[in-house]
């Protein structure tokens, strides 16, 4: 009787305590159909922000690639305005130089004139006819002058006049030479004006991108910071453990600066300390192994042999053009760091950092030497 008494309690515990399970309801044909258009709008609304997407980001591409081949211009005027410089500079000198040999040998003349006429203002005609005599008609008086006077005489008279054509020489080359320097200074003018209006231009159309885009751009952005920071996790990594793929000692070493130069800001035009663009950071990556490149692409490319991209070392630079098969169109470079990892100065509002080096306007890679 107690265990049919126990048992009795225990089942209207049970019953008390545990309601009836009752089967979930099935949704209706209605809500299934609710379901799955909420599902077509969902796609429908990531696939119009994707093109969205993509197209903000081809705009911002050629953006880039337009302001870096203006800038790139602009550094190739530069180096050609240093050029022209150190040749107008040596004109005047060679021209400077020159006249202090006419004048020099013009004293030897008035002390001729002395010791033989008493004064220079006698010597003046004589002069003035070996001199300013041209033509055929010319040279037949200088010989008939020269010939009154005494071998030592004549030779004083001769050099006088050989020193001055030199120096009407040397004057034209210093007059062509001052208008070169100021053709390169003019184009470089020209060339800085244009990258700056790029720049600006880049800058205005990229506010106006990211304004439309906020939400989109947050996204972006934040997905570049987990990237970027993986990058560099994984650089500072390499470069603890050597990163060595058959790298040189000198491409090792610049490759190895190159990755100290992380997080500092793009600025076109800029070579170091605290900002660069593409080509200012590789010409000091190679500076520090002591190898002097031209702040420009267009004579980086051909700073060395080119290299086939399944033999790249450590330190090598990479290109990247608008056409491929046309190396006159490069527009940006980078040095490669291992691992089919570039380090490089992007563009305007970015900042040195490790990427991938497969991109499609990859065009070849330069050993410097």
């Amino acid at each position: 009787m107690r265990t049919f008494r126990a048992g009795l309690l225990v089942g209207c515990l049970l019953v008390a305590l545990c309601p009836p399970v009752h089967a979930a309801p099935r949704p209706s044909p209605r809500d299934v159909a609710k379901a799955r258009e909420a599902v077509r709008e969902r796609s429908r609304e990531l696939a119009a922000t994707s093109a969205k997407l993509a197209t903000a980001q081809s705009r911002l591409a050629r953006l880039t690639a337009d302001v870096e081949r203006l800038v790139e211009a602009y550094n190739g005027e530069m180096v050609r305005l240093r050029n022209a410089e150190h040749a107008s500079s040596q004109a005047r000198a060679r021209l400077a130089a020159a006249d202090a040999q006419v004048e020099e040998t013009r004293q030897d003349v008035a002390l001729l004139a002395t010791e033989t006429y008493g004064g220079w203002g006698t010597m003046e005609p004589i002069i003035g006819m070996i001199v300013d005599q041209s033509g055929a008609d010319g040279a037949l008086h200088r010989a008939g002058v020269l010939g009154q006077l005494s071998g030592e005489r004549a030779a004083i008279l001769a050099r006088l006049r050989d020193a001055q054509e030199v120096a009407a020489i040397l004057r034209t080359q210093a007059v062509n030479a001052q208008a070169a320097q100021q053709a390169a200074a003019e184009s470089a003018s020209r060339a800085k004006l244009a990258a700056e209006e790029a720049v600006a231009a880049q800058r205005r159309e990229t506010r106006v991108l990211r304004t439309r885009e906020h939400r989109l751009q947050e996204r972006v952005d934040a997905a570049r910071t987990r990237a970027e920071l993986l990058a560099r996790r994984r650089a500072a990594a390499a470069s603890a453990a050597g990163l060595v793929s058959g790298g040189s000692a000198m491409g090792d070493v610049a490759a190895d600066w190159a990755l100290t130069q992380l997080g500092k800001p793009y600025v076109w035009a800029a070579d170091g300390p605290d900002t660069y663009d593409c080509s200012g950071l590789t010409m000091r990556a190679w500076e520090r192994v002591g190898v002097r490149l031209d702040h420009w692409t267009g004579t980086q490319w051909t700073s060395g042999p080119h290299v086939p991209l399944d033999q790249l070392r450590r330190g090598d630079l990479l290109f990247f053009a608008y056409n491929t098969s046309d190396p006159s169109t490069i527009h940006h470079v980078g040095i490669y760091v291992g691992r089919g990892l570039m380090v490089h100065a992007p563009e305007t509002g970015d900042v040195v950092r490790v990427a991938s080096i497969w991109r499609g306007d990859l065009v070849g890679a330069t050993r410097p030497r």
